[in-house]
């Protein structure tokens, strides 16, 4: 439900931040790390610090929103 939100803000964005996305069940250490609880979660990250999940940026105009204050 979310990926083609996240790939449609990853085109409209291109050059502005960088899109990954991580298989938790290939990379449990890494969600360890992270607390990732749930699928999907999104996180941000400004100069390699963890923003914060933003769990619930479920709508194209929420997450724009949270992206576009990142990159303010």
């Amino acid at each position: 439900m979310v990926a083609p939100i996240v790939d449609e803000i990853s085109k409209e964005y291109a050059g502005k931040l960088k899109v990954l996305k991580l298989n938790t069940d290939e990379n449990p250490d890494v969600a360890g790390r992270y607390k990732i609880m749930g699928i999907p979660t999104l996180m941000f990250f400004q100069e390699r610090r963890a923003g914060g999940p933003g769990r619930r940026c479920s709508a194209k105009a929420q997450l724009k929103t949270k992206v576009d204050s990142l990159l303010a």
